[in-house]
């Protein structure tokens, strides 16, 4: 049997990415134990009930006691936070990481705290859902999805390595940038459009002249999937826009640019650049699937029900009235 890679991995909070670590790793044996816990008492317990973890404790400080592994799965506001708690309880050698969306502000936040003698390897899983909390995890929830690893320049290159190591053992596809890089590209593929999603779902919501019901029920294909994305935690996305502001705004300002280019195509009928702009961003979607970041499964892979069975309508007769 393949020794673990860490022999002990602390969890600083448990819910949707947190608790996915565990299973995966678990399931992996990519560690030797794990002890969690996390803010909410009621959420140590339903750890402890679903046996997440080899022990759950209740306070970070104590969680990361002989910890090898460390990854905080907080909102990224909570981060420095956690950093300042778990400083001083930190052993020598250990690899401290975190699973937040903006990368910049985390080492700013973080690395302060952190003493000289552990390893400072932040990271950004690319995967979630929109639900929350440690019944939502699953093992396989990082396969072939792609963990982004932000280390600062002065890391050790053999400790990044190693964390890499863990996260490519419980599925993931492995990438290292700068935090500065990273928090520019997911502003686009990822800040940016869950912003769109809010915004679209808000002023549905507002309008005056179709009411909610009818929202609802017919919801097509477009807004049902901006629904999806709009009921993401809003806790984690607050902090996403409030520590990476910049870059949201800087890709914000092209796409409101982009979007008054398509407004006025529309005012003025232009059908050629409305095509031409539509077919650009259909070859987008269809390089997202040939490298198999989606499936190119018919309306996303969605189920469909079986057509109805039974007798058929009788035609309608030409004398009939």
């Amino acid at each position: 049997m393949t020794a673990p890679l860490f022999n002990r991995l602390a969890l600083i909070g448990v819910g949707l990415i947190g608790s996915s670590i565990a299973r995966a790793a678990r399931s992996t044996g990519s560690v030797g134990s794990i002890v969690a816990t996390a803010r909410s008492p009621e959420t140590r317990r339903r750890v402890a009930e679903l046996g997440l973890a080899d022990q759950v404790v209740e306070t970070a400080a104590e969680a990361v006691k002989g910890a090898d592994l460390i990854i905080a799965c907080v909102p990224v506001g909570a981060c420095g936070a956690v950093a300042a708690e778990i400083g001083p309880h930190l052993a020598p050698g250990a690899t401290v990481s975190d699973v937040g969306s903006v990368k910049a502000a985390i080492v700013r936040d973080m690395a302060p705290h952190l003493p000289p003698h552990v390893h400072f390897v932040p990271a950004h899983p690319v995967a979630g859902t929109e639900h929350s909390g440690p019944d939502a995890g699953f093992a396989e929830l990082f396969v072939n999805r792609w963990c982004i690893l932000t280390p600062p320049p002065s890391t050790d290159a053999a400790a990044t390595e190693r964390l890499a190591a863990f996260w490519r053992a419980i599925g993931a596809k492995v990438e290292i940038m700068t935090p500065e890089h990273h928090d520019l590209v997911l502003a686009i593929t990822s800040h940016l459009p869950h912003l769109i999603a809010y915004t679209i779902v808000g002023t549905a919501d507002e309008l005056a002249q179709v009411t909610r019901s009818e929202v609802l029920q017919f919801s097509a294909g477009g807004f049902r999937d901006f629904t999806r994305i709009a009921a993401s935690d809003p806790t984690m996305w607050r902090d996403v826009f409030l520590h990476n502001k910049e870059a949201v705004l800087e890709m914000l300002g092209t796409f409101s640019e982009d979007l008054s280019q398509l407004t006025r195509a529309i005012r003025r009928g232009d059908g050629e650049a409305l095509f031409e702009h539509f077919t650009r961003t259909r070859a987008i979607r269809r390089g997202i699937v040939e490298i198999g970041q989606d499936s190119p499964a018919p309306d996303f892979g969605r189920p469909h029900p079986d057509l109805p069975q039974g007798a058929l309508p009788r035609p309608y007769a030409a004398d009939e009235s």
